[in-house]
């Protein structure tokens, strides 16, 4: 099991609002099934961030490449592993 950071590179903020209903819905279904470490979008607008779990770079090439902001090219992916040196939980 590692970590692969996909960044999404906002490319078309019209058709990203018909598209982010579809992509929040893709992601909550990985969510539940355990593939995502943490999700967001960046708060000036730019694109977003998804931290997918995988077993494999190919894996979560796959897993980032079915998102429909990248299927729909609304959104760019850049895709790395990303080394999780220490987690920190937030107190609630």
């Amino acid at each position: 099991m590692a970590y692969f950071v996909a960044t999404l590179h906002m490319l078309d903020p019209e058709r990203n609002k018909d598209v982010l209903p579809r992509h929040i819905q893709y992601l909550d279904k990985l969510d539940k099934e355990g593939k995502i470490f943490a999700r967001g979008p960046f708060g000036d607008g730019s694109g977003g961030l998804v931290v997918y779990i995988a077993d494999s770079l190919e894996e979560a090439t796959v897993l980032a490449e079915n998102d429909p902001h990248v299927v729909e090219k609304v959104r760019r992916l850049e895709l790395k592993e990303w080394k999780l040196l220490k987690q920190i939980v937030a107190k609630q």
